[in-house]
């Protein structure tokens, strides 16, 4: 049975791309462009890894995150934010911190190695 991936991001292309690249690697992939419906969709749909983006329309990647770490059902399901900035390091450090970060334009290896890496904690 292949692993599920939650894609949260409001950017349609990067979703698509990431969507693309996870596909092709044998994952399923869900996808949201908000991040309101975020712990509604893991609790319903059981994703394995969630990668959430930091910028989102309705709401801070950051907060969404420590709202899942915070979670007894959620807390243990693997987070990777992402983001253009070059701050995002600094999410690793907050209380709720993602299990990694991933930089924006990022490189296709990097990006399956952290996926990989998460799934295999």
């Amino acid at each position: 049975m292949s692993k599920k991936i939650l894609i949260v991001d409001d950017n349609e292309f990067m979703i698509e791309i990431m969507t693309f690249i996870l596909m092709n690697k044998g994952y399923e992939v869900m996808t949201l462009y908000k991040g309101d419906r975020v712990l509604d969709t893991v609790l319903a749909d059981h994703p394995d890894l969630i990668i959430l983006d930091i910028s989102l329309p309705d709401a801070d990647g950051r907060e969404v995150c420590k709202l899942l770490k915070m979670n007894t059902y959620t807390r243990k399901l693997p987070v990777i934010i992402c983001s253009a900035n070059d701050d995002v390091d600094e999410a690793l450090k907050q209380s709720g911190a993602p299990d990694d970060v991933l930089h924006k334009p990022f490189d296709t290896l990097e990006f399956i190695e952290k996926i990989e890496l998460q799934l295999a904690a």
